[in-house]
């Protein structure tokens, strides 16, 4: 019985000739690399890459909001790679560039802009 399993499950595809060309294969593994590179891959790569401009554009008087959910305004860009915020008058925080959302911050500008 086990020997009639090893030779059914060794037996190529019906229809198929035992050497059959690899080709086939080679063109569907390439074909998911591709797919998942452009459904994963490029998009972020794409998004990192707003998110860096979005930051090296910043200044003073900005609203921001971190990614803790902090809402404030720059007050000084600092050249080590820090921001001074102003959360209230007179109150200052000191954070690091990449603590920024750029989607949250696009949403409160978008809000305040139409308000």
């Amino acid at each position: 019985m086990l020997h009639f399993l090893n030779l059914i499950l060794m037996a190529p595809p019906a229809g198929q000739q035992p050497n059959a060309s690899p080709i086939p294969t080679f063109l569907m593994i390439g074909g998911m690399i591709l797919i998942f590179w452009l459904f994963m891959i490029r998009p972020q790569a794409k998004k990192a890459k707003q998110q860096k401009s979005y930051i090296d554009n910043l200044k003073k008087g900005d609203k921001i909001v971190t990614i803790a959910g902090i809402h404030a305004t720059v007050y000084k860009i600092n050249e080590d790679g820090t921001l001074q915020i102003e959360v209230n008058p007179g109150s200052y925080l000191k954070i690091e560039k990449s603590a920024i959302s750029q989607e949250w911050s696009a949403n409160v500008n978008k809000a305040t802009a139409t308000a």
